[in-house]
């Protein structure tokens, strides 16, 4: 099984460098940090009074990692959910923040466990999880990265300028859709033509 570290850090090269994408509600993010997280860890790393893009352009590769570990990782507690699940809700977390504990919770409840989808993962939602993974061992994670899958394109139904991420100019899967499925086993991964079926009312 792979360390936070190992996780984070996969996490960081999934993200890749700095980029401004104006699409990107996140505004200025490099290694999948945001500036609004500097902003609201109070990152002034050009010490200049302000954190603008010129902080997040700054951000090295080790400091990502930290703050993935104790922000996305330590802090919401990710680390009381069966070992399997951990990297695809870290790397969910990273991505959506709350969401990503919202997409188990309903998840959860599809199981048949009435947690509260509330994006915390409190001692109830903990002890469901764990229950329900035992109870579903080859086919939670699974679970977990297909509803990741449908939030995505539910995302993209809603907001067209999303739908980049979802979908390629030529019509292939889309950088959000190819990362749920690296978390979700081969044989449940869509084939071209079912994606192209599922984004078929965007054209």
């Amino acid at each position: 099984m792979q360390s936070v570290d190992e996780i984070a850090r996969e996490i960081v090269r999934r993200e890749g460098g700095y980029v401004n994408d104006p699409d990107d509600p996140g505004g200025a993010t490099k290694y999948g940090v945001t500036i609004h997280t500097m902003r609201r860890l109070g990152l002034d790393l050009t010490q200049d009074g302000r954190i603008d893009a010129h902080d997040v352009k700054a951000l090295s590769e080790a400091e990502a990692v930290e703050i993935f570990k104790t922000h996305y990782f330590t802090k919401p507690q990710i680390g009381e959910l069966p070992r399997p699940l951990r990297p695809s809700v870290f790397d969910m977390y990273v991505n959506s923040g709350g969401n990503a504990i919202k997409i188990l919770q309903r998840v959860l409840k599809q199981f048949g466990h009435p947690v509260t989808v509330d994006g915390q993962l409190g001692p109830a939602s903990i002890a469901a999880v764990k229950a329900a993974h035992s109870k579903a061992t080859d086919h939670f994670v699974d679970a977990y990265g297909i509803a990741r899958r449908n939030y995505y394109y539910a995302l993209a139904d809603r907001r067209i300028a999303s739908r980049k991420y979802a979908k390629t100019r030529a019509g292939g899967k889309g950088g959000w859709i190819t990362r749920a499925e690296e978390f979700i086993s081969k044989k449940y991964h869509l084939s071209a033509a079912e994606h192209k079926k599922r984004c078929q009312k965007w054209a």
